[in-house]
């Protein structure tokens, strides 16, 4: 178990595309759980951190940012091109994430804190995290989220899906496992993993 200078309890969230993390995230705030979206505050610091602009700019060029904004769909693009380039990205991106959510942890006060994190098992960033929750939810049901929300075809969510780790070797690895397919289903079981995390803290 990794115990942090803070002894706030860190445990991680994770979940395919479409399963629903951020969903079961909200449930456990409203638990007052302080949650942590590290791919969120990955995005504002690609758009906020001058030394990651200018980096991610000599990686991919100056089309990289559209007034100043990141042009998402062109990585995407590139990075589908040469997925080489998504490591260098991750190398750049990842250490700025990871000095931010120090300095936030010492501002909690909590017996844990939730971290929501796309991929943990695929960078093997088990030894980061005391608990891991995983969710899943039906792969139907996910397509139909990631094409609602994204605007991409069937097509593209699949290869997605494919890329990532499979539910079952995600689920072997974590200490809890969520269901999302019926939201209130999904929220007794945030209530009753809750209620186990602060059990197993005290």
């Amino acid at each position: 178990m990794n115990h942090n200078s803070e002894n706030i309890v860190i445990v991680g969230i994770t979940g395919g595309i479409g399963s629903g993390k951020t969903t079961v995230s909200k449930f456990f705030k409203a638990l007052n759980v302080p949650v942590y979206h590290a791919d969120v505050e990955a995005k504002v610091l690609m758009n906020r951190s001058k030394v990651i602009k200018r980096k991610l700019i000599k990686l991919f060029g100056e089309q990289a940012y559209l007034e100043d904004k990141l042009n998402r769909p062109y990585l995407r693009e590139q990075i589908f091109k040469d997925k080489s380039l998504l490591e260098k990205m991750n190398g750049i991106v990842h250490p700025k994430v990871g000095a931010h959510f120090k300095r936030w942890i010492k501002k909690q006060d909590s017996p844990y804190i939730l971290k929501e994190v796309a991929i943990i098992f695929e960078n093997n960033l088990e030894h980061q995290y005391d608990y891991i929750i995983t969710v899943v939810a039906d792969q139907e049901e996910r397509i139909k989220r990631v094409m609602k929300r994204d605007n991409i075809s069937k097509s593209s969510v699949l290869s997605i899906i494919k890329n990532q780790l499979s539910d079952k070797e995600k689920i072997e690895k974590s200490d809890f496992v969520i269901h999302n397919n019926d939201l209130e289903d999904t929220k007794s079981q945030v209530y009753i993993i809750h209620k186990q995390l602060i059990s197993k803290i005290k």
